[in-house]
């Protein structure tokens, strides 16, 4: 009995540092992605108000906290605060809970050092994927600084699974045609469209996507992400939020996608061979 309270409490503890942990990654991102757009540098500088440049002490600095004791305003000009600041930090840190109580339910690989390594990836995928969606929902923009170190960690993960012997050459290069002609599709989308209706950032982001969810899944993938953009596109418009012609950011729903494809991807490719079959 004894045994099983104290596992119970140091699984509550390990997640609540988890959370703060993963909270204080996103009011991190959340200065990364402001000083990105103003110019400045998110290394040096302290926090200050985005209305009235006061400088933030670092009591009203907590994250998700503060914000919630402050009502949403700064203290000193009393102005409102972006909702986007709780937001991300909470999603943050429920990602990194994430990853730590059903994320390893994924990371089965047990050969050295990927018994480490795979679970410190998607960690990594998954905070950068958030940035991505984060910043291109306010600002209609996917960082090529982020695709590009996407792409690399992918690529680099794929080779070393495939030297290592876990995954077969033959299936990496299937992934990396799958994936050339997925963004030939999308290139050709955003060629088609001249722009309006699919940016080249998306056809950007379908490098690492693709290699990330592989064959045949990215069927599903793209199945879903554009089944999705129509959806909530077609809801917005019959709540006024959005217009016809008016576009959305995309990139939020091809990482959806790319995270329902990842997870019940091969379910839905088999359910649909025994359909068709």
């Amino acid at each position: 009995m004894y045994g099983r309270l104290n596992e119970m409490i140091f699984v509550a503890t390990v997640v609540v540092l988890l959370f703060i942990f993963g909270a204080a990654i996103g009011s991190f991102l959340n200065v990364v992605i402001y000083r990105t757009q103003t110019g400045e540098s998110w290394v040096y500088g302290r926090s200050k108000c985005e209305q009235c440049h006061t400088q933030i002490c670092w009591y009203d600095n907590i994250p998700v906290v503060s914000f919630l004791i402050l009502g949403g305003k700064c203290r000193s000009c009393h102005a409102k605060l972006s909702y986007s600041h709780p937001v991300v930090e909470g999603l943050m840190g429920l990602l990194f809970v994430w990853w730590y109580i059903v994320g390893f339910v994924f990371f089965q690989l047990s050969q050295q050092p990927f018994v480490f390594l795979q679970p410190l990836f998607w960690l990594i995928v998954g905070v950068v994927l958030l940035y991505i969606v984060i910043i291109d929902y306010k600002y209609m923009l996917i960082p090529e600084t982020a695709v590009v170190f996407l792409t690399a960690l992918v690529v680099l993960y794929r080779i070393a699974l495939t030297a290592a012997g876990i995954m077969q050459l033959n299936d990496f290069l299937i992934a990396i045609s799958g994936m050339a002609a997925t963004v030939l599709f999308f290139w050709g989308l955003w060629y088609i469209t001249k722009g309006k209706g699919f940016g080249f950032g998306d056809v950007q982001l379908a490098v690492p996507l693709a290699l990330l969810v592989g064959w045949p899944e990215l069927l599903v993938w793209v199945f879903i992400s554009f089944v999705l953009g129509a959806v909530v596109g077609l809801c917005l418009i019959a709540l006024k939020l959005a217009r016809f012609g008016k576009p959305i950011p995309f990139g939020p729903f091809l990482i959806l996608g790319a995270c329902i494809s990842l997870i019940w991807g091969n379910y839905l490719v088999a359910w649909y061979v025994t359909l068709i079959s």
